[in-house]
């Protein structure tokens, strides 16, 4: 029986509307939303339903959001596929709290709170440090480390085997865009992404989180949880809340990632949450992987027919 992975997306991903007609079918997805709008304060299910988009998309809301739309879609797939199981999990970026809370490791409550507190470090990070960053395809990965290195800034994400993105401060992100073009890039382009984060820019960021995960309870993974530090499974039960503080701060080797669970036997890709960035991100490092999402009431229901198709 072929192995299976689970796989959440971060920040960016969030979208308005997502997880609505799930919540609306199962009474537990909607108790999600619920339960995380009850740690915030606010009403999470609305502002994921319904926006608005500017408010969604701010750090400390949005990290909360895509978590908790993505264990909705997760709990969706439990209660209309019953025996579903899966061997190994990650996320990227943010999305690795969900593939921690997958595993057992932390708490829904202490997840969301996490998450928020995330966000809000991140958000004052870029106010007291301004960056960008800078998507690079299709440009060997050691040109882009000399590229970083003239122009001052960091490597944030390895995402596929074509694409790269670039974090740090704005002139040295300017500099790099300029290099990078020069060196053949087929395409560097800019986020829309309000500083630089992966980088020593979030420094700060990681130090307070730091302390925030000093007062939660973490547990022993049931599966291998792959880090983005690392890209091989946690480690020690004591080791994790160290490797998620350095996460804030360090590249995100998504790569490498999947290359250990594709040598380790994973040829399916169940990606829960909003979009399918990763699915795409995945075949692109693995042709031969099969991709299923679950993102609605749709994708759930065509998965769900996969799923018991290949069994």
């Amino acid at each position: 029986m072929m192995k299976t992975a689970l796989i959440f997306p971060g920040q960016g991903a969030q979208a308005v509307g997502m997880g609505r007609d799930l919540a609306e079918a199962f009474p537990a997805c909607k108790e999600l939303f619920d339960r995380a709008g009850a740690v915030l304060g606010c009403n999470l299910a609305q502002l994921c339903f319904e926006g608005p988009e500017e408010l969604l998309t701010r750090s400390d809301n949005a990290q909360p959001a895509i978590f908790t739309a993505s264990i909705a879609c997760l709990e969706a797939l439990k209660l209309e596929y019953p025996g579903f199981s899966f061997d190994v999990t990650a996320g990227l970026s943010s999305g690795e709290w969900a593939a921690l809370h997958a595993a057992g490791v932390l708490s829904f409550e202490d997840a969301i709170r996490i998450l928020v507190a995330r966000g809000r470090f991140m958000i004052e990070a870029c106010h007291q440090q301004p960056g960008a960053m800078l998507s690079v395809m299709n440009l060997d990965l050691e040109i882009l480390r000399k590229i970083s290195a003239e122009a001052g800034i960091e490597i944030a994400n390895l995402n596929s085997p074509g694409q790269t993105v670039l974090s740090g401060r704005v002139e040295g992100i300017e500099r790099a865009e300029i290099l990078a073009k020069e060196a053949g890039a087929k395409r560097a382009i800019r986020l829309n992404v309000s500083g630089a984060f992966h980088s020593s820019l979030m420094n700060s960021a990681a130090d307070r989180l730091a302390e925030v995960l000093a007062g939660i309870s973490f547990r022993t993974p049931s599966v291998p949880v792959v880090s983005n530090v690392t890209a091989e499974p946690h480690g020690t039960l004591e080791t994790i809340p160290a490797l998620m503080v350095r996460q804030v701060n360090s590249s995100v080797r998504w790569v490498e990632s999947v290359e250990w669970m594709k040598a380790h036997g994973v040829s399916r890709y169940i990606e829960c949450g909003p979009g399918k960035v990763l699915s795409g991100l995945v075949k692109r490092i693995d042709k031969e992987a099969i991709c299923l999402n679950i993102l609605d009431l749709e994708s759930l229901r065509s998965s769900q027919a996969a799923l018991q198709g290949i069994g």
